[in-house]
Protein backbone atom coordinates (compact mmCIF):
# COMPACT_ATOMS: atom_id res chain seq x y z
CA UNK A 1 0.00 0.00 0.00
CA UNK A 2 1.49 3.16 -0.99
CA UNK A 3 1.65 5.96 1.72
CA UNK A 4 0.45 9.59 0.07
CA UNK A 5 1.61 11.92 2.68
CA UNK A 6 3.26 14.97 1.99
CA UNK A 7 6.67 15.56 2.78
CA UNK A 8 6.13 18.06 5.37
CA UNK A 9 3.96 15.32 7.25
CA UNK A 10 6.69 13.28 7.85
CA UNK A 11 9.28 12.29 10.69
CA UNK A 12 12.82 12.38 10.55
CA UNK A 13 13.33 8.77 10.46
CA UNK A 14 10.63 8.46 7.44
CA UNK A 15 12.80 10.42 5.59
CA UNK A 16 15.60 8.95 6.32
CA UNK A 17 14.03 5.57 5.34
CA UNK A 18 12.63 7.60 1.68
CA UNK A 19 16.61 8.55 1.51
CA UNK A 20 17.54 4.77 1.97
CA UNK A 21 15.02 3.26 -0.31
CA UNK A 22 16.19 5.89 -2.83
CA UNK A 23 19.75 5.04 -2.90
CA UNK A 24 18.96 1.48 -3.14
CA UNK A 25 17.26 1.75 -6.47
CA UNK A 26 19.64 4.15 -7.88
CA UNK A 27 22.64 1.52 -7.58
CA UNK A 28 20.22 -0.65 -8.57
CA UNK A 29 19.98 0.82 -12.07
CA UNK A 30 23.68 1.95 -12.21
CA UNK A 31 23.98 -2.00 -11.78
CA UNK A 32 21.74 -3.19 -13.90
CA UNK A 33 23.70 -0.75 -16.74
CA UNK A 34 27.07 -1.76 -16.26
CA UNK A 35 25.66 -5.51 -16.68
CA UNK A 36 25.81 -5.45 -20.71
CA UNK A 37 29.68 -4.04 -20.33
CA UNK A 38 30.45 -6.55 -17.67
CA UNK A 39 29.74 -9.58 -19.82
CA UNK A 40 32.84 -12.41 -19.39
CA UNK A 41 33.96 -10.15 -15.95
CA UNK A 42 34.33 -12.25 -13.21
CA UNK A 43 31.50 -11.80 -11.09
CA UNK A 44 32.70 -10.23 -7.39
CA UNK A 45 29.97 -11.49 -5.13
CA UNK A 46 30.54 -9.08 -3.01
CA UNK A 47 30.64 -6.16 -4.72
CA UNK A 48 28.16 -6.84 -7.28
CA UNK A 49 25.38 -8.71 -4.79
CA UNK A 50 21.87 -6.86 -6.51
CA UNK A 51 19.91 -5.33 -3.43
CA UNK A 52 17.17 -6.99 -2.20
CA UNK A 53 13.39 -5.57 -4.12
CA UNK A 54 11.82 -2.91 -1.92
CA UNK A 55 8.45 -1.33 -1.86
CA UNK A 56 8.77 2.22 -2.76
CA UNK A 57 7.58 5.02 -0.54
CA UNK A 58 5.10 7.30 -3.00
CA UNK A 59 5.30 11.17 -1.53
CA UNK A 60 2.86 13.96 -2.51
CA UNK A 61 3.92 17.02 -4.39
CA UNK A 62 3.46 19.81 -1.91
CA UNK A 63 1.92 21.72 -4.19
CA UNK A 64 -1.64 19.72 -3.98
CA UNK A 65 -1.95 20.15 -0.45
CA UNK A 66 -4.71 22.71 0.24
CA UNK A 67 -4.15 24.76 3.77
CA UNK A 68 -7.60 24.45 4.94
CA UNK A 69 -7.78 20.67 4.62
CA UNK A 70 -7.13 19.17 7.96
CA UNK A 71 -7.07 15.38 8.26
CA UNK A 72 -8.33 13.46 11.17
CA UNK A 73 -5.97 11.09 11.07
CA UNK A 74 -1.84 11.15 10.92
CA UNK A 75 0.31 8.47 9.20
CA UNK A 76 3.38 6.57 11.01
CA UNK A 77 5.27 4.43 8.89
CA UNK A 78 7.19 1.54 9.89
CA UNK A 79 8.97 -0.74 8.21
CA UNK A 80 6.08 -3.72 6.45
CA UNK A 81 3.25 -1.55 7.69
CA UNK A 82 1.10 1.04 8.41
CA UNK A 83 -0.40 2.33 11.66
CA UNK A 84 -2.74 5.55 11.79
CA UNK A 85 -3.19 7.51 14.84
CA UNK A 86 -6.74 9.63 15.91
CA UNK A 87 -5.76 13.29 16.97
CA UNK A 88 -7.29 14.56 20.16
CA UNK A 89 -10.80 16.39 20.36
CA UNK A 90 -10.45 20.31 20.32
CA UNK A 91 -12.22 20.66 23.46
CA UNK A 92 -11.33 24.49 23.74
CA UNK A 93 -12.26 25.31 19.90
CA UNK A 94 -15.54 23.32 20.67
CA UNK A 95 -16.18 25.69 24.10
CA UNK A 96 -15.13 28.69 21.96
CA UNK A 97 -17.56 28.05 19.20
CA UNK A 98 -20.19 27.89 21.96
CA UNK A 99 -19.63 30.77 23.92
CA UNK A 100 -19.60 32.64 20.31
CA UNK A 101 -22.76 31.28 19.39
CA UNK A 102 -24.12 32.30 23.04
CA UNK A 103 -23.00 35.80 22.53
CA UNK A 104 -24.56 36.25 19.58
CA UNK A 105 -27.87 34.66 20.73
CA UNK A 106 -27.69 37.48 23.53
CA UNK A 107 -27.13 40.59 21.13
CA UNK A 108 -29.55 39.00 18.90
CA UNK A 109 -32.11 39.38 22.11
CA UNK A 110 -31.23 42.51 23.14
CA UNK A 111 -32.13 44.00 19.42
CA UNK A 112 -35.40 42.65 19.69
CA UNK A 113 -36.24 43.91 22.82
CA UNK A 114 -35.24 47.47 22.00
CA UNK A 115 -36.99 47.14 18.29
CA UNK A 116 -40.16 45.70 20.26
CA UNK A 117 -39.90 49.28 22.36
CA UNK A 118 -39.64 51.25 19.94
CA UNK A 119 -42.14 49.97 17.80
CA UNK A 120 -44.44 50.35 21.10
CA UNK A 121 -43.83 53.95 21.45
CA UNK A 122 -44.27 54.71 17.94
CA UNK A 123 -47.80 53.38 17.90
CA UNK A 124 -48.58 55.18 20.80
CA UNK A 125 -47.45 58.23 19.16
CA UNK A 126 -49.02 57.48 15.90
CA UNK A 127 -52.37 57.04 17.70
CA UNK A 128 -52.04 60.18 19.49
CA UNK A 129 -51.41 62.05 16.40
CA UNK A 130 -54.70 60.37 14.75
CA UNK A 131 -56.43 61.58 17.39
CA UNK A 132 -55.39 65.02 17.33
CA UNK A 133 -55.70 65.61 13.71
CA UNK A 134 -59.31 66.80 14.09
CA UNK A 135 -59.40 69.40 16.62
CA UNK A 136 -61.48 68.71 19.64
CA UNK A 137 -63.31 70.75 22.11
CA UNK A 138 -64.96 68.20 24.44
CA UNK A 139 -62.41 66.80 27.01
CA UNK A 140 -62.84 65.61 30.25
CA UNK A 141 -63.31 67.91 33.51
CA UNK A 142 -60.56 68.73 35.38
CA UNK A 143 -59.63 68.30 38.25
CA UNK A 144 -57.93 71.00 40.06
CA UNK A 145 -54.65 72.19 40.43
CA UNK A 146 -51.98 70.77 43.10
CA UNK A 147 -49.49 69.50 40.55
CA UNK A 148 -48.28 71.27 37.29
CA UNK A 149 -50.54 69.59 33.94
CA UNK A 150 -48.48 67.45 31.31
CA UNK A 151 -47.20 64.85 33.94
CA UNK A 152 -46.39 61.23 32.77
CA UNK A 153 -48.15 59.04 35.29
CA UNK A 154 -51.42 58.07 34.64
CA UNK A 155 -54.05 59.04 37.63
CA UNK A 156 -54.35 54.88 37.86
CA UNK A 157 -50.94 54.74 38.36
CA UNK A 158 -51.26 53.91 42.46
CA UNK A 159 -53.40 50.53 41.21
CA UNK A 160 -50.51 49.78 39.25
CA UNK A 161 -47.86 49.99 41.93
CA UNK A 162 -46.21 52.71 40.24
CA UNK A 163 -45.57 56.35 41.86
CA UNK A 164 -48.43 58.50 42.87
CA UNK A 165 -48.40 61.58 40.60
CA UNK A 166 -50.31 63.66 43.21
CA UNK A 167 -47.81 63.59 46.46
CA UNK A 168 -48.63 62.22 49.57
CA UNK A 169 -49.18 65.47 51.89
CA UNK A 170 -51.35 66.94 48.90
CA UNK A 171 -53.65 64.13 48.54
CA UNK A 172 -56.49 65.19 51.14
CA UNK A 173 -56.51 68.63 49.13
CA UNK A 174 -57.13 67.16 45.61
CA UNK A 175 -60.30 65.57 47.31
CA UNK A 176 -61.73 69.02 48.95
CA UNK A 177 -61.42 70.28 45.41
CA UNK A 178 -64.25 70.93 43.30
CA UNK A 179 -64.02 70.48 39.77
CA UNK A 180 -64.41 73.41 36.99
CA UNK A 181 -66.75 73.23 34.55
CA UNK A 182 -65.75 72.78 31.37
CA UNK A 183 -66.73 76.12 28.99
CA UNK A 184 -68.27 76.29 26.07
CA UNK A 185 -65.71 76.54 23.25
CA UNK A 186 -66.21 79.79 22.04
CA UNK A 187 -64.43 81.77 18.90
CA UNK A 188 -61.75 83.25 21.50
CA UNK A 189 -59.99 79.64 22.72
CA UNK A 190 -56.72 78.60 21.54
CA UNK A 191 -57.24 75.91 18.80
CA UNK A 192 -53.70 75.54 17.30
CA UNK A 193 -50.33 75.91 18.44
CA UNK A 194 -46.99 76.67 16.38
CA UNK A 195 -43.49 76.94 17.06
CA UNK A 196 -41.28 77.14 13.94
CA UNK A 197 -38.29 76.77 15.81
CA UNK A 198 -38.84 73.07 17.42
CA UNK A 199 -41.23 72.43 14.55
CA UNK A 200 -44.20 72.35 16.03
CA UNK A 201 -47.86 72.58 14.95
CA UNK A 202 -50.40 70.98 17.16
CA UNK A 203 -54.16 71.10 18.11
CA UNK A 204 -54.90 73.17 21.44
CA UNK A 205 -57.87 71.59 23.39
CA UNK A 206 -59.98 72.43 26.21
CA UNK A 207 -58.55 70.97 29.75
CA UNK A 208 -54.78 69.55 30.52
CA UNK A 209 -55.78 66.42 32.69
CA UNK A 210 -54.67 63.02 31.13
CA UNK A 211 -57.01 62.46 29.25
CA UNK A 212 -57.06 65.95 27.21
CA UNK A 213 -53.64 65.33 26.52
CA UNK A 214 -54.17 62.75 24.51
CA UNK A 215 -55.31 64.76 21.78
CA UNK A 216 -53.13 67.56 21.43
CA UNK A 217 -51.62 70.38 23.74
CA UNK A 218 -53.91 70.93 26.79
CA UNK A 219 -55.14 74.90 27.51
CA UNK A 220 -55.68 75.37 31.20
CA UNK A 221 -59.24 75.76 32.29
CA UNK A 222 -59.32 79.27 34.00
CA UNK A 223 -55.94 81.02 32.27
CA UNK A 224 -56.31 83.51 30.49
CA UNK A 225 -57.21 83.56 26.10
CA UNK A 226 -54.54 84.20 23.63
CA UNK A 227 -54.42 88.23 23.24
CA UNK A 228 -56.03 88.84 26.55
CA UNK A 229 -54.48 90.05 29.85
CA UNK A 230 -53.32 87.15 31.92
CA UNK A 231 -51.42 84.00 31.85
CA UNK A 232 -52.65 81.61 29.00
CA UNK A 233 -51.28 78.39 30.12
CA UNK A 234 -50.42 75.40 27.82
CA UNK A 235 -49.16 72.01 28.23
CA UNK A 236 -48.24 68.71 26.25
CA UNK A 237 -46.82 65.66 26.88
CA UNK A 238 -42.69 65.17 25.89
CA UNK A 239 -42.24 61.78 25.16
CA UNK A 240 -46.01 59.93 24.75
CA UNK A 241 -48.96 60.57 23.26
CA UNK A 242 -46.99 62.22 20.05
CA UNK A 243 -44.44 64.33 22.01
CA UNK A 244 -45.37 67.49 20.90
CA UNK A 245 -43.09 69.53 23.81
CA UNK A 246 -39.83 66.86 23.16
CA UNK A 247 -38.08 69.93 21.82
CA UNK A 248 -39.14 72.53 24.05
CA UNK A 249 -35.73 72.28 26.39
CA UNK A 250 -34.59 73.64 22.90
CA UNK A 251 -36.05 76.77 22.87
CA UNK A 252 -34.06 80.15 23.20
CA UNK A 253 -34.98 83.69 23.99
CA UNK A 254 -35.75 85.59 21.22
CA UNK A 255 -38.37 82.39 19.64
CA UNK A 256 -41.50 83.17 18.35
CA UNK A 257 -44.33 81.42 19.60
CA UNK A 258 -48.08 81.82 17.32
CA UNK A 259 -51.33 80.49 19.22
CA UNK A 260 -54.31 80.18 16.20
CA UNK A 261 -57.82 81.43 17.55
CA UNK A 262 -60.77 81.26 15.24
CA UNK A 263 -60.28 84.70 14.15
CA UNK A 264 -57.01 85.97 14.92
CA UNK A 265 -53.24 84.38 14.85
CA UNK A 266 -51.69 85.60 18.29
CA UNK A 267 -47.48 86.09 18.27
CA UNK A 268 -45.53 85.80 21.68
CA UNK A 269 -42.20 85.98 21.92
CA UNK A 270 -40.23 84.29 24.47
CA UNK A 271 -38.36 85.55 27.30
CA UNK A 272 -37.16 83.30 30.19
CA UNK A 273 -37.16 78.94 30.64
CA UNK A 274 -37.14 77.65 33.88
CA UNK A 275 -36.71 74.19 35.56
CA UNK A 276 -38.59 73.42 38.01
CA UNK A 277 -40.36 71.00 40.80
CA UNK A 278 -43.64 69.49 39.80
CA UNK A 279 -45.24 71.50 43.01
CA UNK A 280 -44.26 75.34 41.93
CA UNK A 281 -47.55 75.87 40.75
CA UNK A 282 -47.03 78.97 41.17
CA UNK A 283 -46.38 79.65 37.32
CA UNK A 284 -49.53 79.61 36.80
CA UNK A 285 -50.63 82.04 38.51
CA UNK A 286 -52.54 85.31 36.99
CA UNK A 287 -50.35 88.33 35.76
CA UNK A 288 -51.25 91.73 34.96
CA UNK A 289 -49.72 91.32 31.54
CA UNK A 290 -50.44 88.80 28.25
CA UNK A 291 -48.34 86.54 29.26
CA UNK A 292 -48.07 82.47 27.27
CA UNK A 293 -46.49 79.60 29.59
CA UNK A 294 -45.60 76.28 28.51
CA UNK A 295 -45.22 73.27 30.41
CA UNK A 296 -44.27 69.83 29.91
CA UNK A 297 -42.06 67.01 31.62
CA UNK A 298 -38.36 67.33 32.34
CA UNK A 299 -35.87 65.90 31.22
CA UNK A 300 -36.78 63.34 28.73
CA UNK A 301 -37.88 60.01 29.27
CA UNK A 302 -37.32 60.74 33.46
CA UNK A 303 -39.81 63.22 33.72
CA UNK A 304 -38.96 64.23 37.36
CA UNK A 305 -39.15 68.03 36.87
CA UNK A 306 -41.21 70.13 34.74
CA UNK A 307 -39.63 72.64 32.10
CA UNK A 308 -41.23 76.39 31.74
CA UNK A 309 -41.23 78.74 29.04
CA UNK A 310 -42.24 81.69 29.21
CA UNK A 311 -43.44 83.98 26.43
CA UNK A 312 -44.71 87.57 26.17
CA UNK A 313 -47.47 88.51 23.71
CA UNK A 314 -45.95 90.75 20.70
CA UNK A 315 -47.21 93.28 18.01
Amino acid sequence: MKDHRYVDELTLEELEEVLQVRRREERLKRMQGKSAADVGKPVDPLRDQPAPPVQPLVVAHPAAHHASSVPRYSAVVEPGKLKRERRPIKWRWIADRLLLLVEVLALLGFVLIVARMVTTVQGINEESRAIQAPPTSTPAPFIGVVVLPGGHTPPDAQRNSEPAPIPAHLQGLVAQITPLPVPTPGPEHPQRIVIPGIHVDAPVVRGDDWESLKMGAGHHIGSANPGERGNCVISAHNDIYGEIFRDLPKMSIGDEIFLHTQTQVYRYVVEQTRIIEPTEVSVMAPTSSPVLTLISCYPYGIDSHRIVVIAALKP
